[in-house]
């Protein structure tokens, strides 16, 4: 690896899947999302084209199935003019160093609150694995939280809100669930890359998480310590109307239901998303 590249020490294989692992699907012709045991990667850009992004770098040790769905999509040897990060969470970041070695010489774009996280200067908060929630919440004290350092890799994304190489999205500040997380939308076509910044399927629980069942849902409990944040981020998306929504976990939601879904998180947060109980809701909310 990069002398200046390296994962956190706690970095490891998560023995975690869901039925829609290695499934990709076609929301929108030049929006495309594939499925990594428990966590979702975007492809913008149309099929067998030269000009294409990726969004969020997948759990640890997925670099080969990511390639591999590039190559499908774009063709042998293609690789992204970016790889743009909603934030640096282990399963967000999880292949990103062997993507990078393997790529050469490509861009990596976050948030400039997110650099120290990325950058090996900063630790994310523990997880809580005594939050409300089923047994994912449990698990998460094994999850990895130590910074990786992507060294010079990273960029810091433009301050005027528009993202390289895409010029029809623009990104906006989403935190709560880290400092410096980011979603993507484009105006056009009303399509948002939500990140985790709410997600459309119970992650806490492990029933619904292998079975993919789809509900709105606030960001994972269990790593998220700022749930005011939180929730003006999804009023602030909210805001936007989207029409078709790609989170960082769960199925890609549409239309009526995405809509309806949204308003209603944004409006009751407080009893849809809010842990009862953990070790940053106490006391801490106001």
């Amino acid at each position: 690896m990069d002398k200046e590249m390296s994962y956190g020490k706690d970095y490891k294989f998560i023995p975690a899947t869901s039925l829609s692992s290695g499934v990709g699907l076609d929301v929108l012709s030049d929006l495309y999302f594939h499925t990594i045991q428990i966590v979702n990667i975007v492809l913008i850009g149309k099929p067998n084209s030269d000009h294409f992004v990726l969004v969020d770098a997948g759990m640890p040790l997925s670099a080969d199935e990511i390639i591999s769905t590039i190559e499908k999509r774009f063709g042998a040897n293609k690789k992204p003019q970016a790889i743009l990060l909603t934030h640096g969470h282990f399963d967000h970041v999880g292949a990103i160093i062997e993507l990078l070695e393997t790529w050469g010489d490509i861009p990596v774009y976050a948030h400039e609150l997110e650099i120290p996280f990325l950058t090996g200067k900063m630790n994310y908060p523990d997880p809580d694995p005594t939050v409300e929630g089923g047994m994912v919440s449990k698990m998460s004290a094994y999850f990895p939280n130590e910074a990786i350092n992507l060294g010079n890799k990273v960029e810091v994304l433009p301050a005027d809100g528009s993202v390289p190489f895409l010029p029809e999205f623009h990104w906006i500040h989403t935190p709560g669930h880290t400092p410096g997380h980011v979603s993507f939308f484009r105006e056009r076509d009303r399509a948002l890359i939500a990140g985790d910044a709410f997600i459309t399927v119970k992650q806490e629980y492990l029933a619904k998480v292998i079975m993919q069942e789809q509900e709105i849902s606030g960001p994972p409990r269990y790593l998220t310590p700022d749930w005011n944040a939180a929730w003006e981020s999804v009023k602030k998306l909210e805001a936007l109307k989207p029409i078709v929504a790609v989170t960082g976990h769960g199925l890609p939601m549409k239309g009526d239901l995405l809509s309806e879904s949204l308003a209603r998180l944004a409006s009751e947060f407080d009893k849809i998303a809010i842990p009862e109980h953990g070790k940053y809701v106490d006391g801490n909310l106001h």
